[in-house]
């Protein structure tokens, strides 16, 4: 019924946040406001539409908190908060704690406890009264999956004790900016998805707008709060603007800025005057809502100030010195000042490990390659983000990029000239060697599967230096065990010897190989890891501390080994931590491996049948790969060192796979 979802997306999170404060429990708040639609959904039809909708709900959640408590004989201190709501109570001076309410669960729902995803689900759900299936699809994944999320987050807020209260002193902007964070990851999933069919998603940053106005309305005394929802304003403007006939990519500079929203625009310069009432030094969202209006500002894109823009960047790098600002000061720099003093920029940022498989990299330095007349590598450029992103609209545009600007190198050659051998050719050829062993093939070809991603499979072999391989190591290899490093040198310096290159790995020392035996992981660093966002790298780190199996045994597992009621797969069993996590991971799959690769492989590098999930086309998640990852957020601890903690602390169930 139309009238009982209008209704409760604007009402729900006011209900929630009243039953929260009363009964310190975000979990059962929200049971008992779900309650209550149900019982709306069952009577409004038959009896009509209630002149106070909102009331009504308010009323039904709190009689059924309150015969909760009277069950649990917990009700007498709250007895006076949880009177059913009566005619007049909305002017009663209690109702000004409403705002509060909402505020302190905004919050909580962004606690930095919970991971990021958690944070985001919890927060549509609570605050966006949004169902599970409409946050599943927004983020194009399984209702189980959203479900899970917001499952654990509740579980997770309390057992932590989260109470419900606003943070005093320093700690409120810790988490003001906690919540500021949760906001724009919504409204970026909304304005650019990560992944799909469609570039956008309008909903979700419609619904990321509506949380940003109404946190600057209970909180109008932050400059930051009101630069967020500028920046969201100016940006959203452009909507429309974005996209071509076909639903394609239309870039900043090429944009039609008669679709341009004025009335958006108009918001966003009022609220970036409410952020420079509210006082206090320039924060980053300010200082980006700055950079947004120098945009929207601009007649033409010829007009655009990019002096400006890129003078604004240098504070909002000294306040937010992540690669991703730096990456966008290097475009501001690049267009104020010319293409080298942008690639300048960029050159520490291509081997910057946060930044090895991170789309907007390459097309980035795509732009500045193709604005210096650098075609060939502005295609390998494009050709790599293409590889590495997962919209399909974002994928084809580059692609075609890629393919104008290969096209105007090869035109470019000179006349007659001979074939170029390319790195992606001879990689297959040297791995196609029958002299080389399977084990030797598969170790090979990991090393060079990553250095055609990175310095891209259409380059000419005569191209390639030793400088670019040691770039190309110091994004993916840095933090590596010296014994992996070697492994990835060797290969390199094999397969340049066989090409007649030389010495490609001429500027990488061998490191030394300390054998000794190391640390099994500590319980902090355990703490931390099961805090992870990504449910596939917490899914194995649980199923391999539980089970005490080893790494290669677990990531060998198909799905349709697994007896999730049993919890057991052949000889490996898990326990509590591991199995709802598990089941989110198989989200309805029904076979191929359980542990999947974040990518479909190229067709030129298609797996063994058993490696190939039939339901995604994603091949079976290697051990490398899982190590690398685990490497990065443990501070380098090993998955072997993984498998020791479980001995250490063994009330873990053993199996004979170990």
């Amino acid at each position: 019924m139309d009238a009982v979802t209008t209704v409760w997306r604007e009402e729900s999170a006011r209900i929630v946040a009243g039953l929260a404060r009363m009964l310190g429990d975000v979990g059962l708040a929200e049971e008992f406001a779900q309650d209550a639609l149900v019982a709306a959904l069952e009577t409004w039809p038959r009896d009509g539409i209630p002149d106070r909708p909102g009331a009504w709900l308010t009323t039904t959640a709190k009689r059924r908190a309150l015969d909760h408590l009277r069950r649990t004989r917990r009700h007498d201190h709250a007895r006076r908060d949880l009177e059913p709501e009566q005619p007049g109570d909305r002017e009663r001076p209690e109702q000004a704690e409403a705002g509060d309410d909402v505020l302190r669960l905004m919050f909580v729902s962004s606690h930095p406890v919970l991971p990021a995803e958690e944070r985001t689900a919890l927060t549509l759900r609570l605050l966006g009264g949004l169902t599970t299936a409409e946050i599943a699809r927004a983020f194009l994944v399984r209702e189980a999956v959203v479900a899970g999320r917001v499952a654990r987050a509740k579980r997770t807020l309390a057992d932590e004790g989260v109470p419900f209260e606003l943070p005093q002193g320093p700690e409120l902007a810790v988490r003001l900016a906690s919540v500021l964070e949760v906001i724009y990851l919504i409204f970026n999933e909304g304005y650019s998805a990560t992944a799909g069919e469609d570039l956008t998603r309008p909903a979700l940053a419609l619904e990321a707008l509506r949380l940003g106005r109404l946190l600057a309305g209970l909180a109008p005394g932050e400059s930051e709060v009101h630069g967020l929802v500028a920046l969201m304003e100016i940006q959203q403007s452009r909507a429309d603007a974005r996209t071509g006939p076909s639903g394609e990519l239309v870039q900043l500079h090429e944009q039609d800025r008669g679709r341009w929203d004025r009335e958006l625009i108009a918001r966003g310069f009022a609220s970036m005057l409410r952020a420079r009432e509210a006082g206090g030094g320039l924060g980053p969202y300010v200082l980006q809502a700055a950079i947004a209006v120098c945009h929207a500002q601009a007649a033409g894109a010829a007009d655009t100030d990019w002096d400006r823009i890129a003078a604004l960047y240098g504070p909002l790098v000294r306040l937010l010195p992540s690669p991703v600002v730096r990456l966008n000061q290097a475009v501001a720099v690049g267009m104020a000042t010319g293409p080298e003093a942008g690639l300048a920029l960029m050159d520490p940022l291509l081997s910057d490990p946060a930044l090895r498989d991170y789309p907007p990299l390459s097309a980035v330095h795509g732009d500045l390659l193709a604005r210096a007349g650098r075609d060939s590598e502005a295609a390998t450029a494009f050709e790599r983000s293409a590889a590495l992103t997962r919209n399909a609209a974002e994928r084809a545009f580059l692609l075609a990029r890629a393919a104008r600007h290969r096209t105007a190198s090869s035109l470019a050659r000179t006349a007659g000239a001979p074939d170029t051998a390319l790195l992606g050719d001879a990689a297959d050829r040297f791995l196609a060697r029958t002299d080389l062993d399977a084990g030797t093939i598969r170790s090979y070809g990991q090393t060079l599967r990553r250095l055609s991603l990175d310095l891209g499979a259409a380059t000419p072999l005569a191209d390639i230096t030793p400088a670019l391989v040691a770039r190309v190591f110091a994004a993916a290899w840095s933090t590596a065990a010296p014994r992996t490093w070697n492994r990835h040198r060797a290969a390199v310096r094999s397969f340049g010897a066989w090409a007649g290159l030389g010495d490609l790995t001429a500027e990488l020392p061998r490191k030394h190989d300390d054998r000794r035996r190391r640390p099994a992981v500590d319980d902090r660093a355990l703490a931390a890891l099961w805090r992870h966002p990504s449910t596939r790298e917490r899914a194995l780190w649980r199923l391999m501390h539980e089970s005490g199996a080893s790494a290669a045994a677990v990531l060998a597992l198909n799905v349709e080994d697994l007896d999730l009621p049993a919890r057991r797969a052949a000889t490996i069993t898990w326990g509590d931590g591991a199995a709802p996590l598990l089941e989110e991971l198989v989200a309805g799959r029904t076979r191929g491996p359980l542990f999947l690769a974040d990518r479909r492989p190229a067709p030129a590098r298609t797996p063994d049948p058993a490696d190939l999930c039939p339901e995604t086309g994603r091949r079976r998640l290697s051990y490398e790969r899982a190590e690398y990852l685990f490497k990065k957020v443990s501070g380098g601890f090993t998955l072997h060192q993984l498998a020791a903690s479980v001995r250490r602390s063994a009330p873990a169930p053993r199996t004979a796979t170990r």
